[in-house]
């Protein structure tokens, strides 16, 4: 699997965490893979072919693009062959904002957007490899609509306080962070991105936690609770295991066995 990530442009930093491209090839006509929760919003364009269980139509195939959401649960995907992904990590408060569409509470959110004009594009510089020129464009096409979408301040400088402190601060710290009441900053971060400050700290607790049994999956549970902010290692443990359906040993366990074999399990893992 290759993955590599870019920055964005200054004047996109406000909305727009980083873009990214990733490739998975498997040997296998057809592959599973898990996505976990984490405290980002994803636009996902692929090229090959992808889909997702939906519970009520069972397994169907995405267009492209859609939006990866905030999720409570992992996602698993189904392709065939080689999957490639342009993508936009995106701040969950300015995703929707940014393309002009309604907060909703959707882990996989398909959505009519001109947006999906940039594909055709994008196909191009797939087929030729010019991996740079399909970033380029995306950039682009996301530098023009800043021109017309403003951010809300309040909601950056909460976000800020909320990933600088990795979740930790209690909701009453984040207003005060933000100069905004309670009240006023609950209304804007559901409004902007479906979920409560609170629900969207939880999340970015969790990714903090995965990503340090990924790469450091000696670390130790107790420690780890005391440095973001859990009661305990226990209640450390119920939240993992509510947002990623295994339990911190279990993952740590499988994460020592060797990334390679982590790649059917977790996506989009942060470097």
């Amino acid at each position: 699997m290759l993955h590599q990530e870019f920055e964005p442009p200054e004047e996109l930093k406000d909305t727009i965490k980083c873009f990214w491209y990733n490739r998975r090839d498997s040997r296998a006509p057809q592959s599973s893979f898990e996505v976990q929760p984490d405290g980002y919003a994803e636009i996902i364009f692929y090229f090959g072919n992808l889909s997702n269980t939906s519970y009520s139509k069972g397994l169907q195939p995405l267009p492209s693009p859609f939006i990866m959401g905030l999720q409570n649960q992992p996602v698993v995907f189904h392709t065939e062959h080689r999957l490639e992904i342009i993508a936009v990590r995106c701040f969950p408060w300015t995703v929707f904002d940014l393309l002009g569409l309604p907060a909703g509470k959707h882990g996989v959110h398909v959505f009519e957007h001109p947006i999906a004009q940039l594909q055709n594009t994008l196909d191009k510089y797939i087929d030729a490899d010019n991996i740079d020129g399909a970033i380029a464009a995306v950039k682009q096409y996301f530098l023009d609509t800043r021109l017309y979408t403003a951010a809300d301040s309040t909601l950056f400088k909460a976000g800020d306080a909320m990933r600088e402190a990795n979740g930790t601060l209690p909701v009453s710290e984040v207003a005060a962070a933000a100069h905004a009441t309670v009240r006023t900053l609950e209304r804007k971060f559901k409004q902007s991105s479906g979920y409560s400050v609170k629900d969207v700290s939880g999340l970015m607790r969790f990714e903090q936690v995965r990503n340090r049994l990924w790469h450091q999956p000696d670390s130790n549970l107790a420690g780890l609770a005391v440095e973001l902010g859990y009661t305990d290692q226990s209640h450390l443990s119920r939240e993992f295991k509510r947002y990623s359906g295994t339990t911190p040993a279990a993952f740590a366990r499988k994460a020592k066995k060797g990334k390679h074999a982590m790649h059917d399990i977790v996506a989009f893992v942060q470097s």
